[in-house]
């Protein structure tokens, strides 16, 4: 005889080995929570709002005559430049966004060095290449009564200085004369291409040198009286000059101070700038990529460069009218260039992200800095806390009054959702640069609603099937795909939502999106591989399977209709006489 159960099809989605799936999902918890103590990062990153930080307001300033400048798309321009250069020093969750038609809003989180980032930020000029014409350490202090001279012309470049190498031929290098020391500096903004040199059997007429004794002597005042000892007076050197005219300048330590040429390579010109440590010397280099039309105009520079002495074999990069960096030229360069000199690793990077990120089609005048401090953060914080303490614990006592006995399996559900979340929105931190911020905060209370919803739906569903006759285990399997279907597309539609959210706002607001896109996420994560199988295994104990009127599936409580039976059909010939039978 055949056992009644051989040949006999599981019902629809049943599930006969729970026990796999809670394997997996503890195997994953397990996995995450020894993930955070391994990483040492055990709480999760919190943004500018709760953990505090800086926000910069910058008003845009259009040059003279170019009002019009100030537009929408420039200022667009700007915030994308502004949000690479501070993301391009390590900060994450800093947000950078427009404020009004003539406004840029800077929010840097607490733990960033706000002080370098502002300075990057509050560079706001072109970036410009321009030629050395002469330089002077401000530690020698200039003679106000006479024409100060180039006080390293004719000597080799100083080993702090910079230098510059990359692909290309040289172009050799013209013979000098020590006597260029006591040269006066008029001499070198003449057509000379160094100041006393003997010049070579086909001089190239200096192209960066200003026509005319005037201008000279214009340049030669404003050299002479330039202050580079404080960070106003930089800043101020050289304003107002044109790309195409000759300017002086300070560094931005104010160690020493420039005449430059005009600009011969823009700052657009560079595609591409990192600082990496050189294998030969593991000393740290800025390396530089140009655009087509920049290698051409860099190998041109260069060429004329490398044929003069120091210091007219310099090349300054100027940002904001302030050098950050003036390398010594010993050879043509074309398509691509390396920096080297007194750099760390700070330093480099410093320098590759302005190189990078440099061009801003707009100035910028830094109009107040705001500290938000983290007391304020933390107050927020223990409200949105509290918030979600009473909203969980309003769900738990509607799930206990309503539900009794089930809502021990829901609020096992909610648990693991909980350390889920915690754990990945705290791996994330170190690994893509997620910010806990107080939107965030919302979407994760907002999805305790919505795994409250997938629990809801399966247990009614299990109910129904109750209320139909069943006993519980059939009515556990027969209930799940019904509820499987009904919970996958509200959390699709919810998913969709946060995902539309997250890709067509900016700021905190993606904050929220992404938390509730992921909580939604592990809503399905948890249903299918922890509130399924828990019920599955719970629907075999007596306490679940009789329908103890706490249990919350109580036959009589649910208006059960009586049990669905078989019934035999007898083949013998009908007996007319009970009693005889």
């Amino acid at each position: 005889m055949a056992a009644p159960n051989k040949g006999r099809r599981p019902a629809a989605g049943g599930q006969s080995k729970p026990g796999r799936a809670l394997a997996l999902i503890l195997i994953a918890m397990v996995a995450l929570v020894g993930g955070m103590f391994i990483s040492h990062h055990t709480t999760p990153r919190l943004g500018i709002d709760l953990a505090g930080g800086t926000s910069i307001t910058l008003k845009a300033k259009a040059e003279p005559g170019q009002e019009s400048a100030i537009n929408k798309n420039n200022m667009n321009t700007a915030v994308s430049i502004m949000n690479r250069r501070v993301n391009g020093l390590g900060v994450t969750e800093a947000e950078v966004q427009t404020q009004g038609s003539d406004n840029i809003i800077v929010n840097i989180p607490k733990g960033t060095n706000s002080e370098q980032a502002r300075q990057q930020v509050g560079q706001t000029a072109k970036l410009y290449f321009r030629p050395v014409l002469t330089a002077q350490p401000t530690a020698v202090a200039p003679n106000p009564s006479a024409s100060p001279s180039a006080s390293t012309s004719g000597k080799p470049a100083p080993s702090g200085t910079p230098s510059a190498s990359g692909k290309g031929t040289p172009s050799g290098s013209a013979s000098a004369s020590s006597s260029a020391k006591g040269r006066a500096l008029s001499d070198a903004l003449k057509a000379s291409p160094t100041p006393g040199a003997s010049k070579p059997s086909s001089p190239a007429p200096n192209p960066s040198a200003p026509t005319g004794d005037a201008a000279a002597a214009q340049l030669q005042a404003k050299f002479a009286a330039l202050d580079c000892s404080t960070k106003e007076a930089r800043s101020k050197a050289g304003e107002g000059a044109k790309s195409s005219e000759p300017t002086v300048a300070c560094d931005k330590d104010g160690a020493e101070k420039f005449i430059l040429g005009p600009a011969e390579v823009d700052g657009t010109d560079v595609s591409k700038a990192q600082a990496v440590i050189n294998q030969q010397n593991g000393q740290w280099i800025v390396q530089m990529d140009f655009t087509g039309g920049g290698s051409k105009k860099f190998a041109a520079i260069t060429g004329k460069l490398s044929q003069q002495q120091y210091p007219n074999n310099r090349f300054a990069i100027a940002l904001d009218n302030q050098v950050v960096s003036a390398p010594t030229v010993s050879s043509t360069l074309s398509g691509s260039a390396e920096i080297s000199g007194n750099f760390n690793q700070s330093t480099a990077q410093d320098l590759a992200n302005v190189l990078s990120y440099g061009a801003l089609p707009l100035s910028f005048q830094e109009q107040s800095v705001t500290t938000v401090t983290a007391a304020l953060g933390a107050d927020q914080l223990h409200a949105g806390l509290i918030a979600g303490a009473i909203g969980l614990a309003l769900v738990i006592i509607y799930l206990v009054a309503y539900y009794r006995g089930l809502a021990l399996i829901a609020i096992l559900s909610l648990v693991v959702s909980a350390i889920l979340t915690y754990a990945i929105m705290t791996l994330l931190g170190p690994g893509i640069g997620f910010a806990l911020n107080l939107p965030a905060v919302c979407g994760a209370i907002v999805a305790i609603g919505i795994t409250a919803d997938s629990f809801i739906v399966y247990f009614e569903r299990i109910r129904d099937e109750i209320r139909e006759g069943r006993t519980l285990r059939p009515a556990v399997e027969r209930a799940w795909p019904r509820a499987r279907r009904t919970i996958l597309v509200s959390d699709f539609v919810s998913f969709l939502a946060a995902a539309v959210l997250f890709i067509v706002t900016v700021g905190k607001v993606q904050g929220f999106a992404f938390t509730l896109g992921l909580t939604t996420l592990l809503d399905v994560v948890v249903v299918f591989l922890f509130t399924k199988p828990v019920m599955t295994l719970l629907a075999r104990k007596k306490f679940f399977a009789s329908g103890h009127p706490w249990s919350g599936l109580d036959p009589k409580r649910l208006g059960a209709k009586p049990p669905l039976r078989r019934t035999r059909r007898t083949t013998s010939a009908p007996v007319d006489n009970p009693k005889e039978a």
